[in-house]
C-alpha cells in the first residue's frame, strides 16, 4: 500500500464528532486550548455542555478570542481556569477568585510544559486539512501549542479548511493527532479599533524613535496600529515579534516591510500567533514569508537582540516616577499578564541599534485618572523594573528614562504626564524628597514637531529641537564647558557659575512668548549649542542670545540655530529680534549679518545693541504680551 493512501485511511479512521472525541478525556486532567483565533470552539462547547463525565479538570491557555464557558459559576466542580494572560472573556473569573493567574514570561511557558513542571494532559487543536504529505499546519497559533502538542498525551483537533496554512516549525503529522473532528466554521477575528487623537499621537511619537532598516516587535490594539501607520514612508522594516496584525499586512503590502536588513532570519516575518482579520488570515496561507516560531524562540531575548535596530513596542497600565511599570494589574486586580513584554525589552536593549520601548495614554477612566503616577497603587505588582525600562510613550511625548536619576526620571514623566496631573505630581515627586523645591512644573506641551535634523555649513548633521524642563543639566555642562573667552562674549563679562536657578530659568519655556531650541549631537545626545528668545513687553521684539560650544564654533551652528529661532518667532507673529552683543564677537556678528534681515545697530561701551525686523507676515500683529 502507498504512503499516500496509508495515512489517508488514518485519517479516515481518526474522523470523531466533537461529542465523541470529548468523551476520551479522563477526569482530573489537564487541558490545554490552543490560542486567539486557533481556539478549536467546537471542542470547547463540547467539553462543557458534553463533557458530563469531567471533574477537576485544570483548563489552561493564553489569550483566547472565542467563549470561555468553563469559567462559568456553574462548571467550578468540573473546571479552574489557569490563565497565562488574562484576556477579556476570563478576566472576570480571575478577579472574582474562580479562575487562577500564572504570572510567566511568555518565553519560558514552553521548557515549563516540556519539562512537566506545568504538565499538559490534552492539547484541544484547531488545524488546516493535511497536505498531501499528511502534514497539517498548526495555522494561526504555534506559540505555546507546539510544546504543548510535543507533551500532551491525547491530542484533539478541529480539522478546518479554512485555517491557513502557515510556514515554518507549524507543521505536525497528521497520524500524531489521536481525535479528528472536522468543522467548517469562520475563523475568530480580533477586529481593529478605531484610532483616536490620542492614539494617533502616541503613533506619532514612537515612529519618530524608529528608523529605516529597523525590525518591529508589536502588539494588537489602538496604539499598535497607530505606530504601523505612521510607519508608511520607512524603509526595509522587518519584524520579529510574538504576535503579527493586520497593520503588518498592510506594510509588507506597500513595500515598507521587506526584511531585506534582517540579521536573524532576512526575509521573514517572524512570529508565534497571527491575530486580526479573515483579509490576514487569507494572506497568511501559504506565504512563505511567513515564519512561524513558538514562544520559546520568538521571545527568547537572546534570539531578539540577534536583530539589530529592534523596537519592541509594548503597552503598559501605569508607570510611576521612579519607572516602575504595571502591566498586569490596575486597581489592586489582575488584568492581563506578564506576556512577552519583559522578554522583548530585555531584548531589544541588547541589539545593536535596539530601543525598548512603552507606550500608553496618558490618562484613564475619561481623564480622570493619571497613568503617570507618583507611586503605584498599593497591591499593584510590577511587571518591568525600573532598571529595564528605557523609553516610555504618551500622546504628550517621549521620556528617555535610561541613565538617568531619580529627579531626572521624574522629571521626564512630568514632562509627558497629562498637564491636568503635573503640579499634582510634581508636589508629590517635592514630597518624596525625588525633585528639588523650587522645581518648577512644566507649563505647556512640549512643540514635538519642531525638532528635526539639519545640516551646517561643514556637514554636520546636528538635531535642533526645542529645550526641555529635563535639558537643565546638559545645558549647565554646555555653559561650564565655555572657554573664558566663549563666556566672556555671551554675559557680556566673566562669569564663574551657571547655578541651577539660572539653568532652570533658561529651559522654564511657554514655547510662545519664550523659546530656547537646542543643538544636538546625534551621536551622542550632547548639547552643543542653545539660543533663547524672550520677547519684551515694551517692543513686542524677542531678546534673543546664543552660546555654542568651542569645538563647535566656526562650523555652522550658529547660522542654522539662527534661521530655526527666526522660523519659530514668525510663525509665532513676533516682529523681530533684539539682542546686546559685543563689538568684538565678531562670529556671532557674522550670524546677525548672514541671517539677511535689516539691521539696526546702536553702539554704547564696547556692545552693540542689534535690532532685526522681519518682513511683514500674516501673524505678525498676533502676538499678544502679557
Amino acid at each position: 500500500m502507498d504512503e499516500n493512501r496509508d495515512w489517508r485511511e488514518r485519517y479516515a479512521d481518526r474522523l470523531v464528532t466533537a461529542e465523541q472525541a470529548i468523551r476520551s478525556i479522563l477526569p482530573g486532567r489537564r487541558i490545554l486550548i490552543a490560542s486567539g483565533a486557533a481556539e478549536p470552539v467546537s471542542l470547547v462547547r463540547a467539553m462543557v455542555e458534553q463533557g458530563d463525565h469531567l471533574a477537576d479538570n485544570e483548563v489552561v491557555h493564553l489569550l483566547t478570542l472565542g467563549p470561555a464557558p468553563y469559567v462559568e459559576p456553574a462548571q467550578a466542580q468540573r473546571f479552574r481556569h489557569i490563565a497565562f494572560f488574562i484576556g477579556p472573556n476570563v478576566r472576570l473569573a480571575v478577579q472574582e477568585g474562580r479562575a487562577d493567574f500564572m504570572p510567566v514570561f511568555l518565553s519560558e511557558i514552553p521548557e515549563l510544559i516540556r519539562g512537566r513542571r506545568v504538565r499538559i494532559d490534552v492539547a484541544l487543536l484547531q488545524v488546516s486539512p493535511p497536505d498531501a504529505h499528511g502534514y497539517v499546519s498548526l495555522g494561526l497559533s504555534v506559540d505555546i501549542v507546539r510544546s504543548a502538542v510535543d507533551a500532551a498525551s491525547l491530542l484533539i483537533a478541529e480539522v478546518n479548511p479554512r485555517m491557513p496554512r502557515t510556514h515554518g516549525d507549524s507543521f505536525l503529522e497528521m497520524r500524531r493527532i489521536h481525535h479528528l473532528v472536522p468543522v467548517d466554521t469562520p475563523l475568530l477575528e480580533a477586529r481593529a479599533e478605531p484610532l483616536d487623537e490620542v492614539s494617533r499621537r502616541i503613533g506619532m511619537h514612537v515612529a519618530s524613535l524608529i528608523p529605516d532598516g529597523a525590525t518591529l516587535q508589536t502588539g494588537i490594539g489602538r496604539i499598535p496600529d497607530a505606530v504601523l501607520a505612521q510607519l508608511i514612508e520607512r524603509h526595509d522594516l522587518g519584524v520579529h515579534t510574538e504576535m503579527m496584525s493586520d497593520g503588518v499586512m498592510r506594510l509588507v503590502e506597500a513595500g515598507v516591510i521587506t526584511g531585506r536588513v534582517k540579521t536573524l532570519l532576512p526575509g521573514k516575518l517572524v512570529t508565534s500567533f497571527i491575530m486580526g482579520s479573515r483579509a490576514l488570515y487569507e494572506w497568511s496561507h501559504e506565504n512563505p514569508a511567513i515564519e512561524m516560531r513558538p514562544s520559546d524562540f520568538t521571545n527568547d531575548p537572546l534570539n531578539v537582540a540577534r536583530n539589530e535596530k529592534m523596537m519592541a513596542i509594548n503597552g503598559a497600565l501605569a508607570v510611576d516616577l521612579t519607572g516602575q511599570v504595571a502591566a498586569d494589574m490596575v486597581g489592586g486586580r489582575f488584568y492581563s499578564g506578564i506576556g512577552g513584554q519583559v522578554d522583548f525589552l530585555r531584548g531589544a536593549r541588547r541589539s545593536r541599534g535596539g530601543k525598548p520601548i512603552l507606550a500608553l495614554p496618558s490618562t484613564a477612566k475619561g481623564g480622570a485618572v493619571s497613568r503617570i503616577q507618583a507611586a503605584l497603587e498599593p497591591g499593584t505588582g510590577v511587571v518591568t523594573s525600573r532598571g529595564d525600562v528605557h523609553y516610555v510613550v504618551t500622546e504628550y511625548g517621549v521620556a528617555d528614562l535610561w541613565g538617568k536619576s531619580i529627579r531626572e526620571r521624574a522629571l521626564a514623566l512630568i514632562d509627558i504626564a497629562h498637564p491636568d496631573f503635573r503640579a499634582e505630581l510634581m508636589a508629590a515627586a517635592k514630597g518624596r524628597r525625588w525633585v528639588l523645591p523650587d522645581q518648577v512644573v512644566p507649563r505647556a506641551s512640549y512643540p514635538w514637531s519642531e525638532a528635526r535634523v539639519e545640516l551646517t555649513l561643514s556637514n554636520d548633521e546636528l538635531l535642533i529641537r526645542p529645550a526641555r524642563i529635563t535639558d537643565e543639566r546638559a545645558l549647565q555642562e554646555l555653559m561650564y564647558g565655555l572657554s573664558s573667552e566663549s563666556c566672556y562674549r555671551r554675559f557680556l563679562g566673566l562669569k564663574k557659575t551657571h547655578p541651577h536657578e539660572e539653568m532652570q530659568h533658561l529651559v522654564d519655556l511657554d514655547y510662545e512668548h519664550n523659546l530656547a531650541l537646542v543643538a544636538c549631537s546625534l551621536d551622542t545626545e550632547e548639547v552643543v549649542g542653545v539660543v533663547r528668545y524672550d520677547v519684551d513687553p515694551a517692543t513686542r521684539l524677542a531678546d534673543v542670545a546664543f552660546v555654542v560650544r568651542d569645538d563647535w564654533q566656526g562650523r555652522g551652528v550658529g547660522t542654522v540655530l539662527m534661521r530655526r529661532i527666526r522660523e519659530a518667532a514668525t510663525a509665532r507673529g513676533i516682529p523681530g529680534f533684539q539682542a546686546d552683543v559685543l563689538v568684538t564677537n565678531k562670529p556671532m556678528l557674522d550670524v546677525f549679518q548672514e541671517s539677511g534681515l535689516p539691521i539696526r545697530a546702536v553702539r554704547e561701551d564696547g556692545v552693540y545693541h542689534l535690532e532685526l525686523h522681519f518682513p511683514v507676515g500674516p501673524r505678525a500683529q498676533a502676538l499678544a504680551v502679557p
